[in-house]
Order: structure tokens, then sequence, then C-alpha cells
């Protein structure tokens, strides 16, 4: 019942879905562990990447509130505003990017995209996240001032809208293991606005399923980002009638190194790894470093020869050409 009211609740289709997964053989015979990867960087719009399941569900919310702007907070190269610049342009909003660091003499890599798209830039010279979202809210009232009436979005998107991508992506992933006769013990991914942890607990909570979700933290320490997800799966939880188990957030924070958007050694071993023995781009920021925990894991043993593990590629690799 609760999947069949997951289906009712509106959405677009801006993804490509389902998305490919795949055996990483190569990886697979040089880790212990069979490795399988979420392709979820090939969603297929504005140069794809997770954010865009969260989007469809969004940007439907917005029409359906009659807004006629789009406010998306995020870094300077934020992967999130970018699908949202380009979603916006779409669906006949306009768009307003509230985006944390000074604005370069030269736009390159998400920012190039977001001009590209016709997004209204706004830069705040912070690297808090608070502040940008309270830079936001501050936006969406001189609008409405003006007249306009705007649909003012988190950081990654992650309320309990945007985190219904990931309830609905976690029972895609179950599809695709009864598609491959493949049942999986781990999936592994970069957890940074909780959103998509949150939402794959949700997705785990309603199924019945077992395995564990192993959230590798990019931007947050261990203990906020773990509450931040227990909560925002435990809001989400509530439309499907669902409780979360707070010892079923799993967080390792051991891969962030010195802070949000700073290249680890480790990060960048696991993006050439990748790039080398299976062809796939991943970038430094996220899916880098929750490849390095992966590697990790699979190194000291966590992961055995008996396990099947799932990497889900949340894409970013736009911030290789930044």
């Amino acid at each position: 019942m609760s999947k069949e009211k997951l289906s009712k609740i509106p959405k677009l289709n801006m993804s490509v879905l389902p998305t490919p997964l795949h055996k990483l053989e190569n990886l697979s015979r040089g880790l212990f562990g069979n490795v399988y990867c979420k392709r979820d960087d090939l969603t297929g719009f504005a140069f794809g990447g997770n954010k865009t399941r969260k989007l469809d569900y969004l940007v439907a919310d917005a029409l359906i509130k009659s807004n006629d702007s789009l406010i998306a907070v995020g870094a300077n190269q934020s992967n999130f505003c970018r699908m949202a610049s380009g979603a916006g342009v779409v669906n006949n909003f306009d768009v307003h990017l509230v985006l944390g660091g000074s604005k370069p003499d030269k736009p390159t890599g998400n920012l190039l995209i977001d001009y590209m798209f016709g997004a209204k830039v706004h830069h705040v010279e912070s690297e808090e996240w608070d502040v940008w979202e309270e830079k936001g809210k501050e936006l969406e009232k001189e609008l409405s001032k003006a007249g306009r009436k705007a649909y003012c979005m988190p950081v990654g998107g992650s309320n309990p809208v945007g985190t219904l991508g990931y309830v609905s992506a976690f029972f895609e992933i179950l599809e695709d293991c009864e598609r491959m006769s493949v049942e999986f013990d781990y999936i592994v991914h970069a957890t940074s606005s909780a959103g998509t942890q949150a939402g794959l607990l949700v997705g785990r909570a309603m199924s019945g399923w077992k395995g564990e979700i192993i959230g590798m933290a990019v931007s947050k320490n261990k203990e906020q980002l773990t509450e931040e997800v227990y909560e925002l799966a435990m809001q989400t939880g509530e439309q499907f009638g669902v409780s979360i188990d707070k010892e079923n957030v799993i967080v390792d924070d051991s891969f962030i190194g010195e802070a949000y958007g700073v290249i680890t050694p480790d990060g960048a071993k696991a993006v050439n790894l990748f790039a080398r023995k299976e062809g796939i781009l991943l970038d430094y920021v996220y899916t880098g470093k929750a490849a390095a925990g992966l590697i990790n894991y699979s190194r000291r043993g966590i992961f055995t020869d008996r396990n099947n593990v799932l990497f889900i590629h949340t894409g970013g690799n736009i911030h290789l050409f930044k």
C-alpha cells in the first residue's frame, strides 16, 4: 500500500529512468566483494546526476502550487543548482540561484551551465550552508513583494518532497535486483545534504530490505549528518506510515579530508582507479570520496567475496572540468 501511495504522488519525468545497474567486473576482481554500480550519473537531464530524481518531485510540487519562480541554493559549483536551472527553464519558471562564493572572472563547470540556462545568480560571500538558505528565504520575500510567487528549495533539494526521489529510486534498485537475480548486502553512496540517504532508508523501511545503507559523508561530521538524515527520513516516512530505526542510519565521516570540496589523496586515487578500470568518471567532491570509502572497506575486509555491494554513482563529474 505504501508503494502504491508513492506512485500516486505527482512527479515529472525529466529523469531518464531506470538508470543502468551493472557489475564492475574489473574492480570486483581487484577488491573484496562483488561490486556493482547504479549509474545515476546517467539520468539524462542537464548533464545528469542524482538531483534530477529530487527535482522531478520538487518542480511538480511547485507547478501544483502555482509558483512562477524557483530559488535554489548551493555552492558556486552546485550540481543541484545546475540541474534546478535546467528544470526551471524547461518548465517556464524564472530561476534564481543563491550561490556561496565570489563571482569568478570566468564561469566554469556547473556555473557556466547555470548561465547557459539563463539563471539569475546571486553570490553570497560565505561558506556556511545556513547563510545560503537564509539568503534564499530573504530573496523569496523580496520576490513576493514584487508580485512573484517563488518556490524556495533547500541545499540539495533535501526536504520531504525532494527526498521522495530516492524512496522511488530504492524500489527501482529492487526491480534491478529481480531482473539481474542478485541481492545486495550493502549500498554505498556519498551523503551530503541528507536527502539521498534519507530516501533510501525510507524505501528500506517500506520494503523490509535487510541490507545496510552506508553513507560516506563528504560535507559534515558523522554526528551532525546522522541526526539530519534521521530527522529527514522520519519526516518523509510519515507520509507512508513507516518509522526509521536510528541504528540503521550509518554515516562514516572518515573520508571527508580537510573540508567539504577539498580534494583528498584517497579520493583522487579512487577517481583514477574507476576511470582506468571501468571507464567510469567520478568527481573529487562527492563520488570520489565515497568510492575511497568503498575501496577502504574492501581492503580492510569489511566487504568480503561473499558480499554483493552496490555503489550509487550520484553524478557530479562535470566538476572534472571546473
